[in-house]
């Protein structure tokens, strides 16, 4: 396995809209092309089931 020691940029679509995917050995975050604010989540939130309250904190940030 090659291990994670920098960041992985990488483009997608979804639907119409083109987003930016980076991968760290901390978090990803999804950010829409040209942008430079997204939806960012930490492996640890994920991991441990934190991920349902970290997205729901960064909703209620941005909204």
């Amino acid at each position: 396995m090659t291990p994670l020691d920098r960041p992985l940029r990488r483009e997608l679509t979804i639907g119409e809209d083109t987003y930016t995917l980076t991968i760290t050995p901390e978090a990803m975050k999804l950010v829409p092309k040209g942008k430079r604010k997204g939806l960012e989540l930490a492996w640890a939130d994920l991991v441990s089931g934190d991920a349902a309250i970290a997205k729901a904190l960064q909703a209620s940030l941005q909204g």
